[in-house]
C-alpha cells in the first residue's frame, strides 16, 4: 500500500514497506512533525551495536529546541548537558538564554534483540519556520563499540542514501489544515485533536475521510501509540434531549464517493489513556486502518483548550 503525504498541495510518496524497513533499522523519532509550542518525543533504539547491547543513548538537542526535560527511565540513570542558547528565546514565562543541550541516558544493559524508547518533552521555538528539518543526533556506546546516528542529508542528497542518518524533526505550520494522507483514492484531511488539561485521560480528535472511489470502504481501527494507550471511534447522539455516545464497535463506514466528517457533537476519535496532555501546537502521528485501503497514517496538529480548531490553509479543500 502507498502511503502519500500531501502538504500544501505538494506530494510525497513513500512505500510504506521502505519506510518500516527504515524505522526498523535507523534510530528514529516517535513524533515525525512538529509546529512551534510543545515538544513530545521519544528517541526509538532498535537495535545494539553490531549485536552488543546498548548501555548508553545520547541525544544532542539542536539549537532552537528549548526547556528540554528528559523522562526517568527504570533500569537507567539520566543527566543533562547544560549551556548558553546562541540567543535568547520567548518562552512561557519570558525569556530563557540557556538549557539543556545533551540528555544522557546510562544503565541497561538493552539487547540486541530488544527495542525501547528514550522519552524527552522541551518547546519548539521561533527559530524555525515551516518545511524546515531538525536533526537530533543520536549516539549509542555498547558493551563493545558505538553506533553514532549523526549523519544530515546535504541539499539535494536523497536521505536514504546515508548509513547512519540522525533522526529528524519536520517543522510544520501551527495551522495544520493543510495536511492530507491519501491511500489510493481515499484521503484523510483536516486533522486536528482538543488540547487536554494536566491530568485528563481522555481526548478527541477530528478529520474527514473522502472516499473517492466507486466502492465503499470501512474504518475498521485507529491508533496513536504516541500520545494515547488506547484509541477508538465514537458516535455522539441526542435522543430524547440526552446526549449519549457509543463507540463504533464494527467500524465506521464510508460510503463510495462520499465525505466522512468527524466533527465536535458528532463522529470523532476518542484517545483514551492519555499518556500526557495535548497541548496547542503539539503534533502527533494518527494511524488509521481501513478494511480495503489499508493503513493510513496521518499527522494531527493539537488545537486550543477552548476546544478551537487550527486555522485551515484555503486550498485544503481542493482535490
Amino acid at each position: 500500500m502507498l502511503i502519500r503525504i500531501l502538504t500544501a498541495g505538494a506530494a510525497m510518496a513513500l512505500g510504506l514497506v521502505m519506510a518500516q524497513d527504515q524505522a526498523a533499522a535507523h534510530a528514529s523519532l516517535d513524533v515525525k512533525t512538529a509546529s512551534q509550542g510543545s515538544l513530545r518525543a521519544a528517541v526509538r533504539v532498535p537495535h545494539g551495536c553490531a549485536g552488543s547491547a546498548t548501555t548508553v543513548v545520547k541525544v544532542a538537542i539542536p539549537e532552537g529546541i528549548i526547556g528540554v526535560k528528559p523522562a526517568p527511565k527504570a533500569g537507567w540513570t539520566v543527566e543533562t548537558v547544560k549551556g548558553a542558547y546562541a540567543k535568547a528565546y520567548d518562552h512561557y514565562h519570558g525569556k530563557v538564554s540557556e538549557g539543556v543541550k545533551e540528555i544522557v541516558w546510562r544503565g541497561g544493559p538493552l539487547l540486541d534483540e530488544h527495542y525501547d524508547e528514550f522519552i524527552f518533552v522541551g518547546f519548539v521555538s521561533d527559530a524555525f519556520k515551516a518545511g524546515d528539518a531538525v536533526p537530533f543526533p543520536v549516539t549509542q556506546d555498547c558493551e563493545k563499540g558505538q553506533v553514532a546516528w549523526t549523519e544530515v542529508a546535504a541539499p539535494g542528497q536523497e536521505p536514504r542514501s546515508l548509513k547512519y542518518p540522525a533522526p529528524i524533526l519536520k517543522i510544520v505550520d501551527k495551522a495544520g489544515g493543510d495536511t492530507k494522507a491519501a491511500a489510493a483514492s481515499l484521503t484523510v484531511a483536516k486533522a486536528w485533536a482538543r488540547a487536554t488539561p494536566g491530568g485528563a485521560k481522555v481526548g478527541a480528535g477530528y478529520l474527514d475521510i473522502v472516499n473517492g472511489t466507486e466502492a465503499g470502504d470501512i474504518l475498521l481501527s485507529a491508533s496513536a501509540e504516541a500520545v494515547a494507550g488506547k484509541t477508538e471511534m465514537h458516535e455522539m447522539t441526542h435522543e430524547g434531549g440526552v446526549m449519549k455516545m457509543r463507540a463504533l464497535a464494527d467500524g465506521l463506514p464510508v460510503p463510495a464517493g462520499a465525505t466522512v466528517s468527524l466533527k465536535p457533537g458528532g463522529l470523532h476519535i476518542m484517545f483514551l489513556d492519555l499518556k500526557g496532555p495535548l497541548t496547542a501546537g503539539q503534533s502527533f502521528d494518527l494511524e488509521l486502518t481501513f478494511k480495503t485501503a489499508g493503513k493510513v497514517t496521518v499527522p494531527v496538529t493539537v488545537g486550543d483548550l477552548a476546544g478551537a480548531k487550527p486555522a485551515v490553509d484555503p486550498h485544503a479543500h481542493h482535490h
